[in-house]
């Protein structure tokens, strides 16, 4: 991807529905209520045969720089520096502002050019803003709706000098998508390429209660103050994904939203917030659940770490703060108390130790999340798992019912990501929740494979006799 553009502007003049529009998804979260976007979040636009890096930034206010409207403008300030060319957005609805003023100076000021879009143009209404706009000394406006696709090809005319084109076969491989696939039932299906390269690098979100520190965590990893953070519970709403390089390893980090319960969230904009981070859990490889060090284990983080559970993705819970705790030994002993008492559907689940704002424990933690993928990704051979159930079968039939014994005849692996078994049977259905959890437990001891959810299901033999007229 060549070239970057940033669009910038005050808040709510339709810089997100524009990133939407470009990269042909809506990714960003679009709200009537002003301010939604906070951190700057890049993405891969296509307009005509031109490819590039659009970058959606937070709405430009004169605030403090200390707080939380300041550091959102430090943010959209460092795309402006990333970019090669800035699409500067004022509503034409409402004509050029003091605030648009003030930030069409800033534009100016900096050494990057300048495009000025007169955003929600169509129709009568915008006419005025549009010739008001000559005024902001940009050069002429290009007027467009976001919103309805108006005016692209103005932009596109616009663009051209500082975006490159490309070629049919060359755009085609830009719009690969990168990332894990799912089947018709939503489990994660095998690449062909193994995680963690530059082709396919290995997809983690990073998941919690809000406040838990997961922004922190990622700046740390990647080295720069790249998410928004503050001692305001709730400041992240999008889910943002960053490129990392650890040890060689290619991944895709994503930051979320904080999930609070769900009778607590009331407002339409957490609704969207929680809904993208549980779409970054879907479709990430594995998920890292961050916990509070001061209040672990939480009947809300409990309810993550099912969730993460029951969609099928490798998991790691990294206990975060850990700087803050003072007696550790009598912490890590709670920790573990809990783990057995709360987390048996998922025995053996890594955990690790971080401070976020010290940054350690952070190779620890990917350590972890590379062992949890490789456990996801186990594969076992039908005559070792036959083997075992034959074993099983013997210390531990299944329970008679109604004087009928359940026979278990015959067990393959169908999937990994997560590991899926299918077991072939007898009247499946009479068999008890209970067992099941036996098989589960007993399989996850025998072959290896802690902390990642295991799938088992069963199918039932046809018998051969079923059409055939009973002799007297």
């Amino acid at each position: 991807m060549g070239a970057t553009v940033a669009i910038i502007g005050r808040p709510n003049v339709g810089k997100s529905t524009l990133f939407n529009r470009l990269v042909g998804k809506r990714l960003a979260l679009v709200d009537d209520t002003p301010g939604v976007t906070r951190d700057r979040r890049p993405g891969e636009a296509r307009l005509g045969d031109l490819r590039f890096t659009v970058i959606d930034t937070a709405g430009l206010e004169d605030a403090d720089a200390t707080s939380l409207e300041g550091r959102m403008r430090a943010q959209t300030e460092e795309a402006i520096a990333e970019a090669d060319v800035v699409l500067f957005v004022i509503d034409a609805r409402s004509g050029v502002t003091p605030l648009d003023s003030h930030f069409a100076e800033v534009a100016r000021r900096s050494d990057r050019p300048v495009i000025l879009l007169a955003n929600k143009a169509e129709g009568r209404a915008g006419e005025g803003g549009l010739y008001d706009a000559f005024a902001l000394g940009l050069g002429d406006p290009v007027a467009i709706s976001a919103e309805h696709g108006e005016g692209l090809a103005d932009l596109y005319e616009a663009l051209l000098p500082y975006v490159e084109r490309v070629e049919e076969e060359e755009a085609a491989r830009d719009e690969a998508r990168i990332g894990i696939d799912l089947d018709e039932s939503g489990e994660a299906i095998e690449p062909e390429t193994p995680a963690g390269t530059r082709e396919r690098p290995l997809r983690v979100a990073i998941v919690g209660r809000p406040n838990a520190g997961k922004s922190t965590l990622i700046n740390r990893m990647i080295g720069e103050e790249r998410m928004l953070t503050g001692p305001e519970a709730g400041i992240t709403r999008d889910s943002i994904s960053v490129d990392w390089l650890w040890r060689d390893h290619h991944v895709k980090l994503f930051d979320t939203a904080g999930i609070r319960r769900k009778a607590r969230v009331q407002e339409k904009l957490e609704k969207l917030s929680v809904a993208d981070a549980l779409r970054a859990i879907k479709f990430a490889e594995v998920v890292v659940v961050t916990l509070d060090a001061t209040n672990a284990f939480e009947k809300q983080d409990l309810q993550i770490i099912d969730l993460v559970a029951r969609e099928g993705r490798a998991l790691v819970i990294a206990i975060n703060k850990w700087d803050l705790v003072e007696d550790r030994e009598a912490a890590w002993q709670a920790i573990r108390d809990a783990q057995d008492r709360y987390l048996n559907q998922i025995r053996g689940v890594q955990i690790a130790t971080i401070s976020g704002i010290q940054g350690q424990g952070i190779d620890r933690l990917m350590e972890a999340v590379f062992t949890a993928y490789d456990v996801w990704n186990t594969r076992i051979s039908t005559a070792r798992l036959n083997r075992w159930l034959d074993g099983v079968l013997a210390h531990h039939p299944p329970p008679a019912v109604q004087g009928r014994r359940v026979r278990l005849r015959y067990m393959t692996q169908a999937k990994t990501r997560p590991p899926h078994f299918v077991v072939f049977c007898s009247r499946p259905e009479e068999l008890p929740e209970s067992y099941t959890r036996y098989l589960v437990n007993t399989l996850r001891d025998k072959f290896d494979m802690p902390g990642t959810p295991i799938r088992l299901s069963y199918r039932k033999g046809e018998n051969p006799y079923a059409g055939k007229a009973k002799k007297r």
